[in-house]
């Protein structure tokens, strides 16, 4: 039974990866400031431990690895989009950047044998090419980008014969969590047809690669079994549907009139967010052979049986669905600091 350390486990995908693991016996430790919650997280079960902490106050991180020996280390937690991070950009920083070799030093220093960084696929920036494979050049356009770059290779130099590192670079996660986020492309667009019965789109030229909730949980579980001669030192992109924001909108449209009989309009703004790229996920499929199973279809219904089940409640006033407006109230009451 492998023993599992997960930074940003009660998060958007964290905590769908940690009921996941749970169901296969794995025992988990949850560290996590847990500013949106952890009334979702399944506590009762007792191959679970949270621990309510900060990834910048090293001291209560090397405690909490101390405490109990684990094999692999799993970093989700950061400031999650561009829109958040430049609420405070030295916070910001604080988080995303300065904490993060400290963090991999604690993890090695208290055995974890491997570890596994979630990246993004937004490193990449704009690029013309068809598609975008791990050796692009790396054009970030914002500090949450670059910052999720330069962690990269400083990960990579704690390799040795005793400690594995992987990296893998996911697309725009969609799809439903028990802490949910409705500030995703696909999220966003499904919550304002199901609300409104109208999408705004802003922009919609923007190509973007989509990965759905469920194939990021199960590749990460692919990487925690993987033969560590397989992705040691390795940087896998992982996403499928590549597609521009104005067609995930228009496909969204026909899920609601198709599957629902309900008609969505569709409106367009204008929209300075110019990220555009097409990533290629061939090489996670040749090592590991992994290929997302699932869709933006899929994310679509989910979503809406959710809503339509009643799991999901005042998801137009609620702030935590919505990073950037939790994070701001975060920061005007002064609690991202470090205690």
């Amino acid at each position: 039974m492998k023993k599992i350390f997960i930074t940003g486990g009660a998060g958007y995908c964290g905590s769908l990866l940690v009921e996941n693991l749970l169901r296969k016996n794995y025992e988990i430790t949850i560290f996590d400031t847990c500013y949106f919650g952890h009334s979702h997280l399944p506590l009762t079960n007792k191959n679970l431990k949270l621990v309510i902490g900060d990834i910048r106050n090293v001291d209560s991180l090397n405690d909490a690895l101390n405490k109990v020996r684990h094999d692999t280390f799993i970093n989700l937690a950061c400031i999650s989009n561009d829109a958040s991070f430049v609420l405070d950009e030295n916070l910001s920083t604080s988080i995303n950047l300065h904490a993060f070799e400290p963090m991999v030093k604690a993890a090695k220093d208290n055995g974890i044998k491997r570890f596994i960084y979630a990246s993004s696929s937004s490193v990449y920036g704009v690029s013309d090419l068809p598609d975008v494979k791990e050796d692009h050049p790396l054009l970030p356009l914002t500090l949450y980008n670059k910052y999720k770059g330069e962690c990269e290779p400083v990960l990579k130099s704690y390799i040795d014969n005793n400690f594995e590192a992987v990296i893998f670079r996911p697309a725009t996660v969609c799809g439903y969590s028990s802490r949910l986020r409705l500030d995703l492309s696909v999220n966003i667009l499904t919550h304002h047809a199901y609300k409104k019965n109208l999408i705004t789109i802003f922009g919609g030229d923007q190509l973007r690669p989509n990965l759905h909730i469920k194939d990021y949980c199960d590749l990460i579980e692919k990487l925690i079994e993987a033969d560590g001669k397989l992705i040691n030192g390795e940087t896998f992109n992982v996403g499928s549907q590549n597609l521009k924001i104005k067609d995930i909108a228009i496909k969204i449209q026909k899920i609601f009139k198709e599957n629902f009989n309900r008609e969505v309009d569709l409106k367009y703004q204008d929209s300075d967010d110019k990220r555009s790229y097409h990533i290629n996920s061939d090489k996670i499929y040749n090592v590991l052979g992994f290929k997302p199973q699932h869709t933006i279809e899929d994310a679509v219904e989910d979503l809406y049986d959710a809503f339509e089940r009643g799991a999901i409640q005042n998801s137009v006033d609620d702030i935590n669905f919505y990073n950037i407006k939790k994070v701001q109230k975060l920061i005007d009451i002064n609690k991202l600091a470090v205690s």
